[in-house]
């Protein structure tokens, strides 16, 4: 299904001449509506451009999409209401997530993309400074898998899960030690606030 996709982008983008890097800069901001996983673009950038263009190239996409997603999350109530959800859910109410762990988060696919920005956002609610994480969360993304992804697809399902694993150890290692609960929702939620991690 992978090898699928990457094929009909790559056919897609070679057919396109000069606008190729243009075209899939603005592909990054049009993925999530065309169910591409934002591996399979960063692969693709890699195998037509080369490393380091399809790394820069990524990049650009990302960024693009991030300061979009930052200036529009706050405009879609219902979006952000989901994600929220899906947060304390999969974190807990009180979890801030470091840079560092967003950064790891954004390396494991099936991860939800918007779901890390949003943490981001919480991280770092300027925009100067929600752009500079996004710039340090994005680039191991862009790289790894613009320079390595042509390999990914031929792990095997054992090294797939060792690299997994490997993953969210550095997550939990990387994981703030202390979280903050304000009286308000300590008193508000005292089922979660009993355990706040």
């Amino acid at each position: 299904m992978m090898d699928e996709q990457l094929l009909i982008m790559l056919a897609f983008m070679e057919g396109t001449g000069i606008l190729a890097p243009f075209i899939f800069v603005f592909f990054h901001v049009l993925r999530q509506f065309l169910f591409i996983p934002v591996v399979i673009l960063c692969m693709a950038g890699g195998i037509l451009f080369g490393s380091f263009l399809g790394t820069v190239y990524s990049m650009a996409g990302l960024l693009l999409l991030s300061a979009l997603f930052y200036f529009c999350i706050r405009r879609m109530p219902g979006t952000h209401a989901k994600l929220m959800t899906i947060k304390y859910k999969w974190f807990g109410r009180y979890t801030k997530m470091t840079v560092g762990q967003i950064a790891v988060l954004r390396l494991i696919p099936f991860f939800h993309y918007h779901l890390l920005n949003l943490c981001l956002l919480e991280r770092r609610p300027d925009f100067k400074g929600f752009m500079k994480g996004a710039f340090a969360t994005n680039l191991p993304l862009a790289f790894f898998y613009t320079v390595f992804g042509e390999f990914i697809t031929h792990f095997t399902p054992t090294i797939a899960v060792i690299i997994i694993c490997s993953l969210l150890l550095l997550f939990y290692i990387l994981r703030e030690k202390i979280a903050t609960v304000s009286w308000e929702d300590f008193f508000n939620h005292p089922k979660q606030g009993k355990n706040p991690c």
